[in-house]
């Protein structure tokens, strides 16, 4: 059964820094697009930023500048460097791995996971 756990979360001032960690478990083949997405209180989940197998990126407009996402294939562990937050990047933090193929206990299946998601704030 494939999982995703997250990292890295946790309460920080405006302008600092965190890293956030989203590592994928299982009998994995391969697994197309990872990415990270978020939801603040009384708002859509909204998708932060995303990377490919081959390593194309992809951010929402305002975090471009501030954060980095970047993948270790060898590893399925996708990573989001956030940097310069401001309060409102305040929201659960949630991993996403699309088209994951594995074995299970039936062959192999084509699915997408979710992480159980992780806090960020982000105050004074």
């Amino acid at each position: 059964q494939v999982q995703l756990v997250e990292s890295g979360g946790g309460l920080v001032q405006p302008g600092g820094s965190l890293r956030l960690s989203c590592a994928a478990s299982g009998s994995i083949f391969s697994i197309n697009a990872m990415g990270w997405y978020r939801q603040a209180p009384g708002k859509e989940r909204e998708l932060v930023a995303s990377i490919t197998s081959v390593s194309s990126t992809n951010y929402t407009d305002s975090v471009k500048g501030r954060f980095t996402i970047s993948r270790d294939n060898a590893k399925n562990t996708v990573y989001l460097q956030m940097n310069s937050l401001k309060p409102e990047d305040t929201a659960v933090y949630y991993c996403n791995a699309d088209s994951v193929v594995a074995k299970t206990a039936f062959g192999l299946s084509n699915s997408d996971y979710w992480g159980q998601g992780t806090q960020v704030t982000v105050s004074s």
